[in-house]
């Protein structure tokens, strides 16, 4: 791989996985979870819609298309997202990112479920297999009487979330041509799904670390991510960007470790090296596809196989 692609692939990893950080920081510093939502979206939206109109691409005029952006926006985008806010507010940004990652299990269950994916032999069974028992070893359930709480399903609930839209974003968005524009469109959308909450959104209390943090949260990790992913993609194709992903549960956990004084015992190291053991193995049998574009669907941590989706994405942790 080229300098310039490890770079930006590096690059996009410390940004992406550096979302966890940044939600938790606006949750600490006064932000509740819609109002971080809201945010983010907006401010997504902002970036994207700039790089579409430097890149002269423009907003789709298809109702049809806007239609599948309302499913994709919510699934994607707006739920998700809320669900993340909410999840952190009792989990630790680090553990966060490890649960983030177990979205492509999901995708392989649906894709079971739905009978688009028949293709679960022993390894990708063991893998699904190894996703979920990592994720039980990170909570230990046997040393607590609520099981995994409710932070903690919340965020099993947005990775789920993500792969209930990159199931249906690969049947009903594979628009070939500009992404970003299309992109903008989706997080617009998800902007008018998150504006629902206003009237019981609360008051604001943030301070300027909150505030710092939802700005970052939503240039860097949401606007910005896009395009170098986008970027990354075009040069290296999608099944090399995908390998993003696995970095990201290790910036999470460094990030909230590092910055935030979390606690990182060796079950939450043990769970997450299994977690990722059982993405692997559930991706084994995946190759890549080419080049589709719908805009808003890549190859991420919360991404399926290439040939089983359009190939950008409007999404982050």
């Amino acid at each position: 791989m080229p300098l310039a692609s490890s770079l930006r692939m590096a690059v996009l990893a410390l940004l992406w996985g550096s979302g966890f950080l940044w939600i938790k920081l606006a949750l600490d510093h006064g932000l509740t979870p819609a109002q971080i939502t809201i945010a983010r979206c907006a401010l997504g939206t902002a970036v994207l819609l700039l790089l579409a109109r430097r890149a002269g691409q423009s907003l789709p005029r298809s109702r049809k298309v806007w239609g599948h952006l309302v499913v994709a926006a919510l699934f994607c985008n707006a739920l998700p997202f809320a669900l993340f806010g909410l999840g952190e507010q009792t989990v630790d940004s680090g553990v966060a990112g490890v649960l983030n990652a177990t979205t492509p299990l999901w995708s392989l269950l649906i894709g079971v479920a739905l009978g688009t994916d028949r293709g679960l032999g022993r390894a990708r069974l063991t893998g699904l297999f190894l996703g979920f028992a990592g994720t039980v070893l990170i909570f230990a359930p046997w040393h607590r009487s609520d099981l995994f709480g409710w932070g903690a399903l919340a965020l099993l609930a947005a990775a789920a979330s993500y792969a209930v839209a990159f199931a249906y974003m690969a049947r009903h968005l594979t628009a070939r041509e500009a992404p970003l524009a299309v992109s903008a469109a989706q997080l617009l959308t998800a902007t008018g799904w998150s504006a629902l909450a206003l009237p019981v959104v609360g008051h604001l209390h943030p301070d300027l670390t909150a505030l710092l943090a939802v700005t970052a949260l939503g240039i860097l990790s949401t606007g910005v991510t896009f395009y170098l992913n986008y970027r990354l993609i075009a040069d290296e194709g999608a099944t090399n960007a995908a390998t993003v992903g696995y970095l990201l549960p290790v910036v999470s956990v460094t990030l909230g470790a590092l910055v935030l004084d979390e606690r990182v015992g060796w079950r939450v190291v043990a769970g997450m090296a299994v977690v990722l053991a059982g993405v692997a193995l559930s991706s084994r049998r995946r190759v890549e596809a080419p080049r589709r574009g719908a805009g808003n669907c890549a190859p991420s941590p919360h991404s399926v196989a290439a040939d089983e989706q359009p190939s950008y994405i409007a999404a982050a942790p």
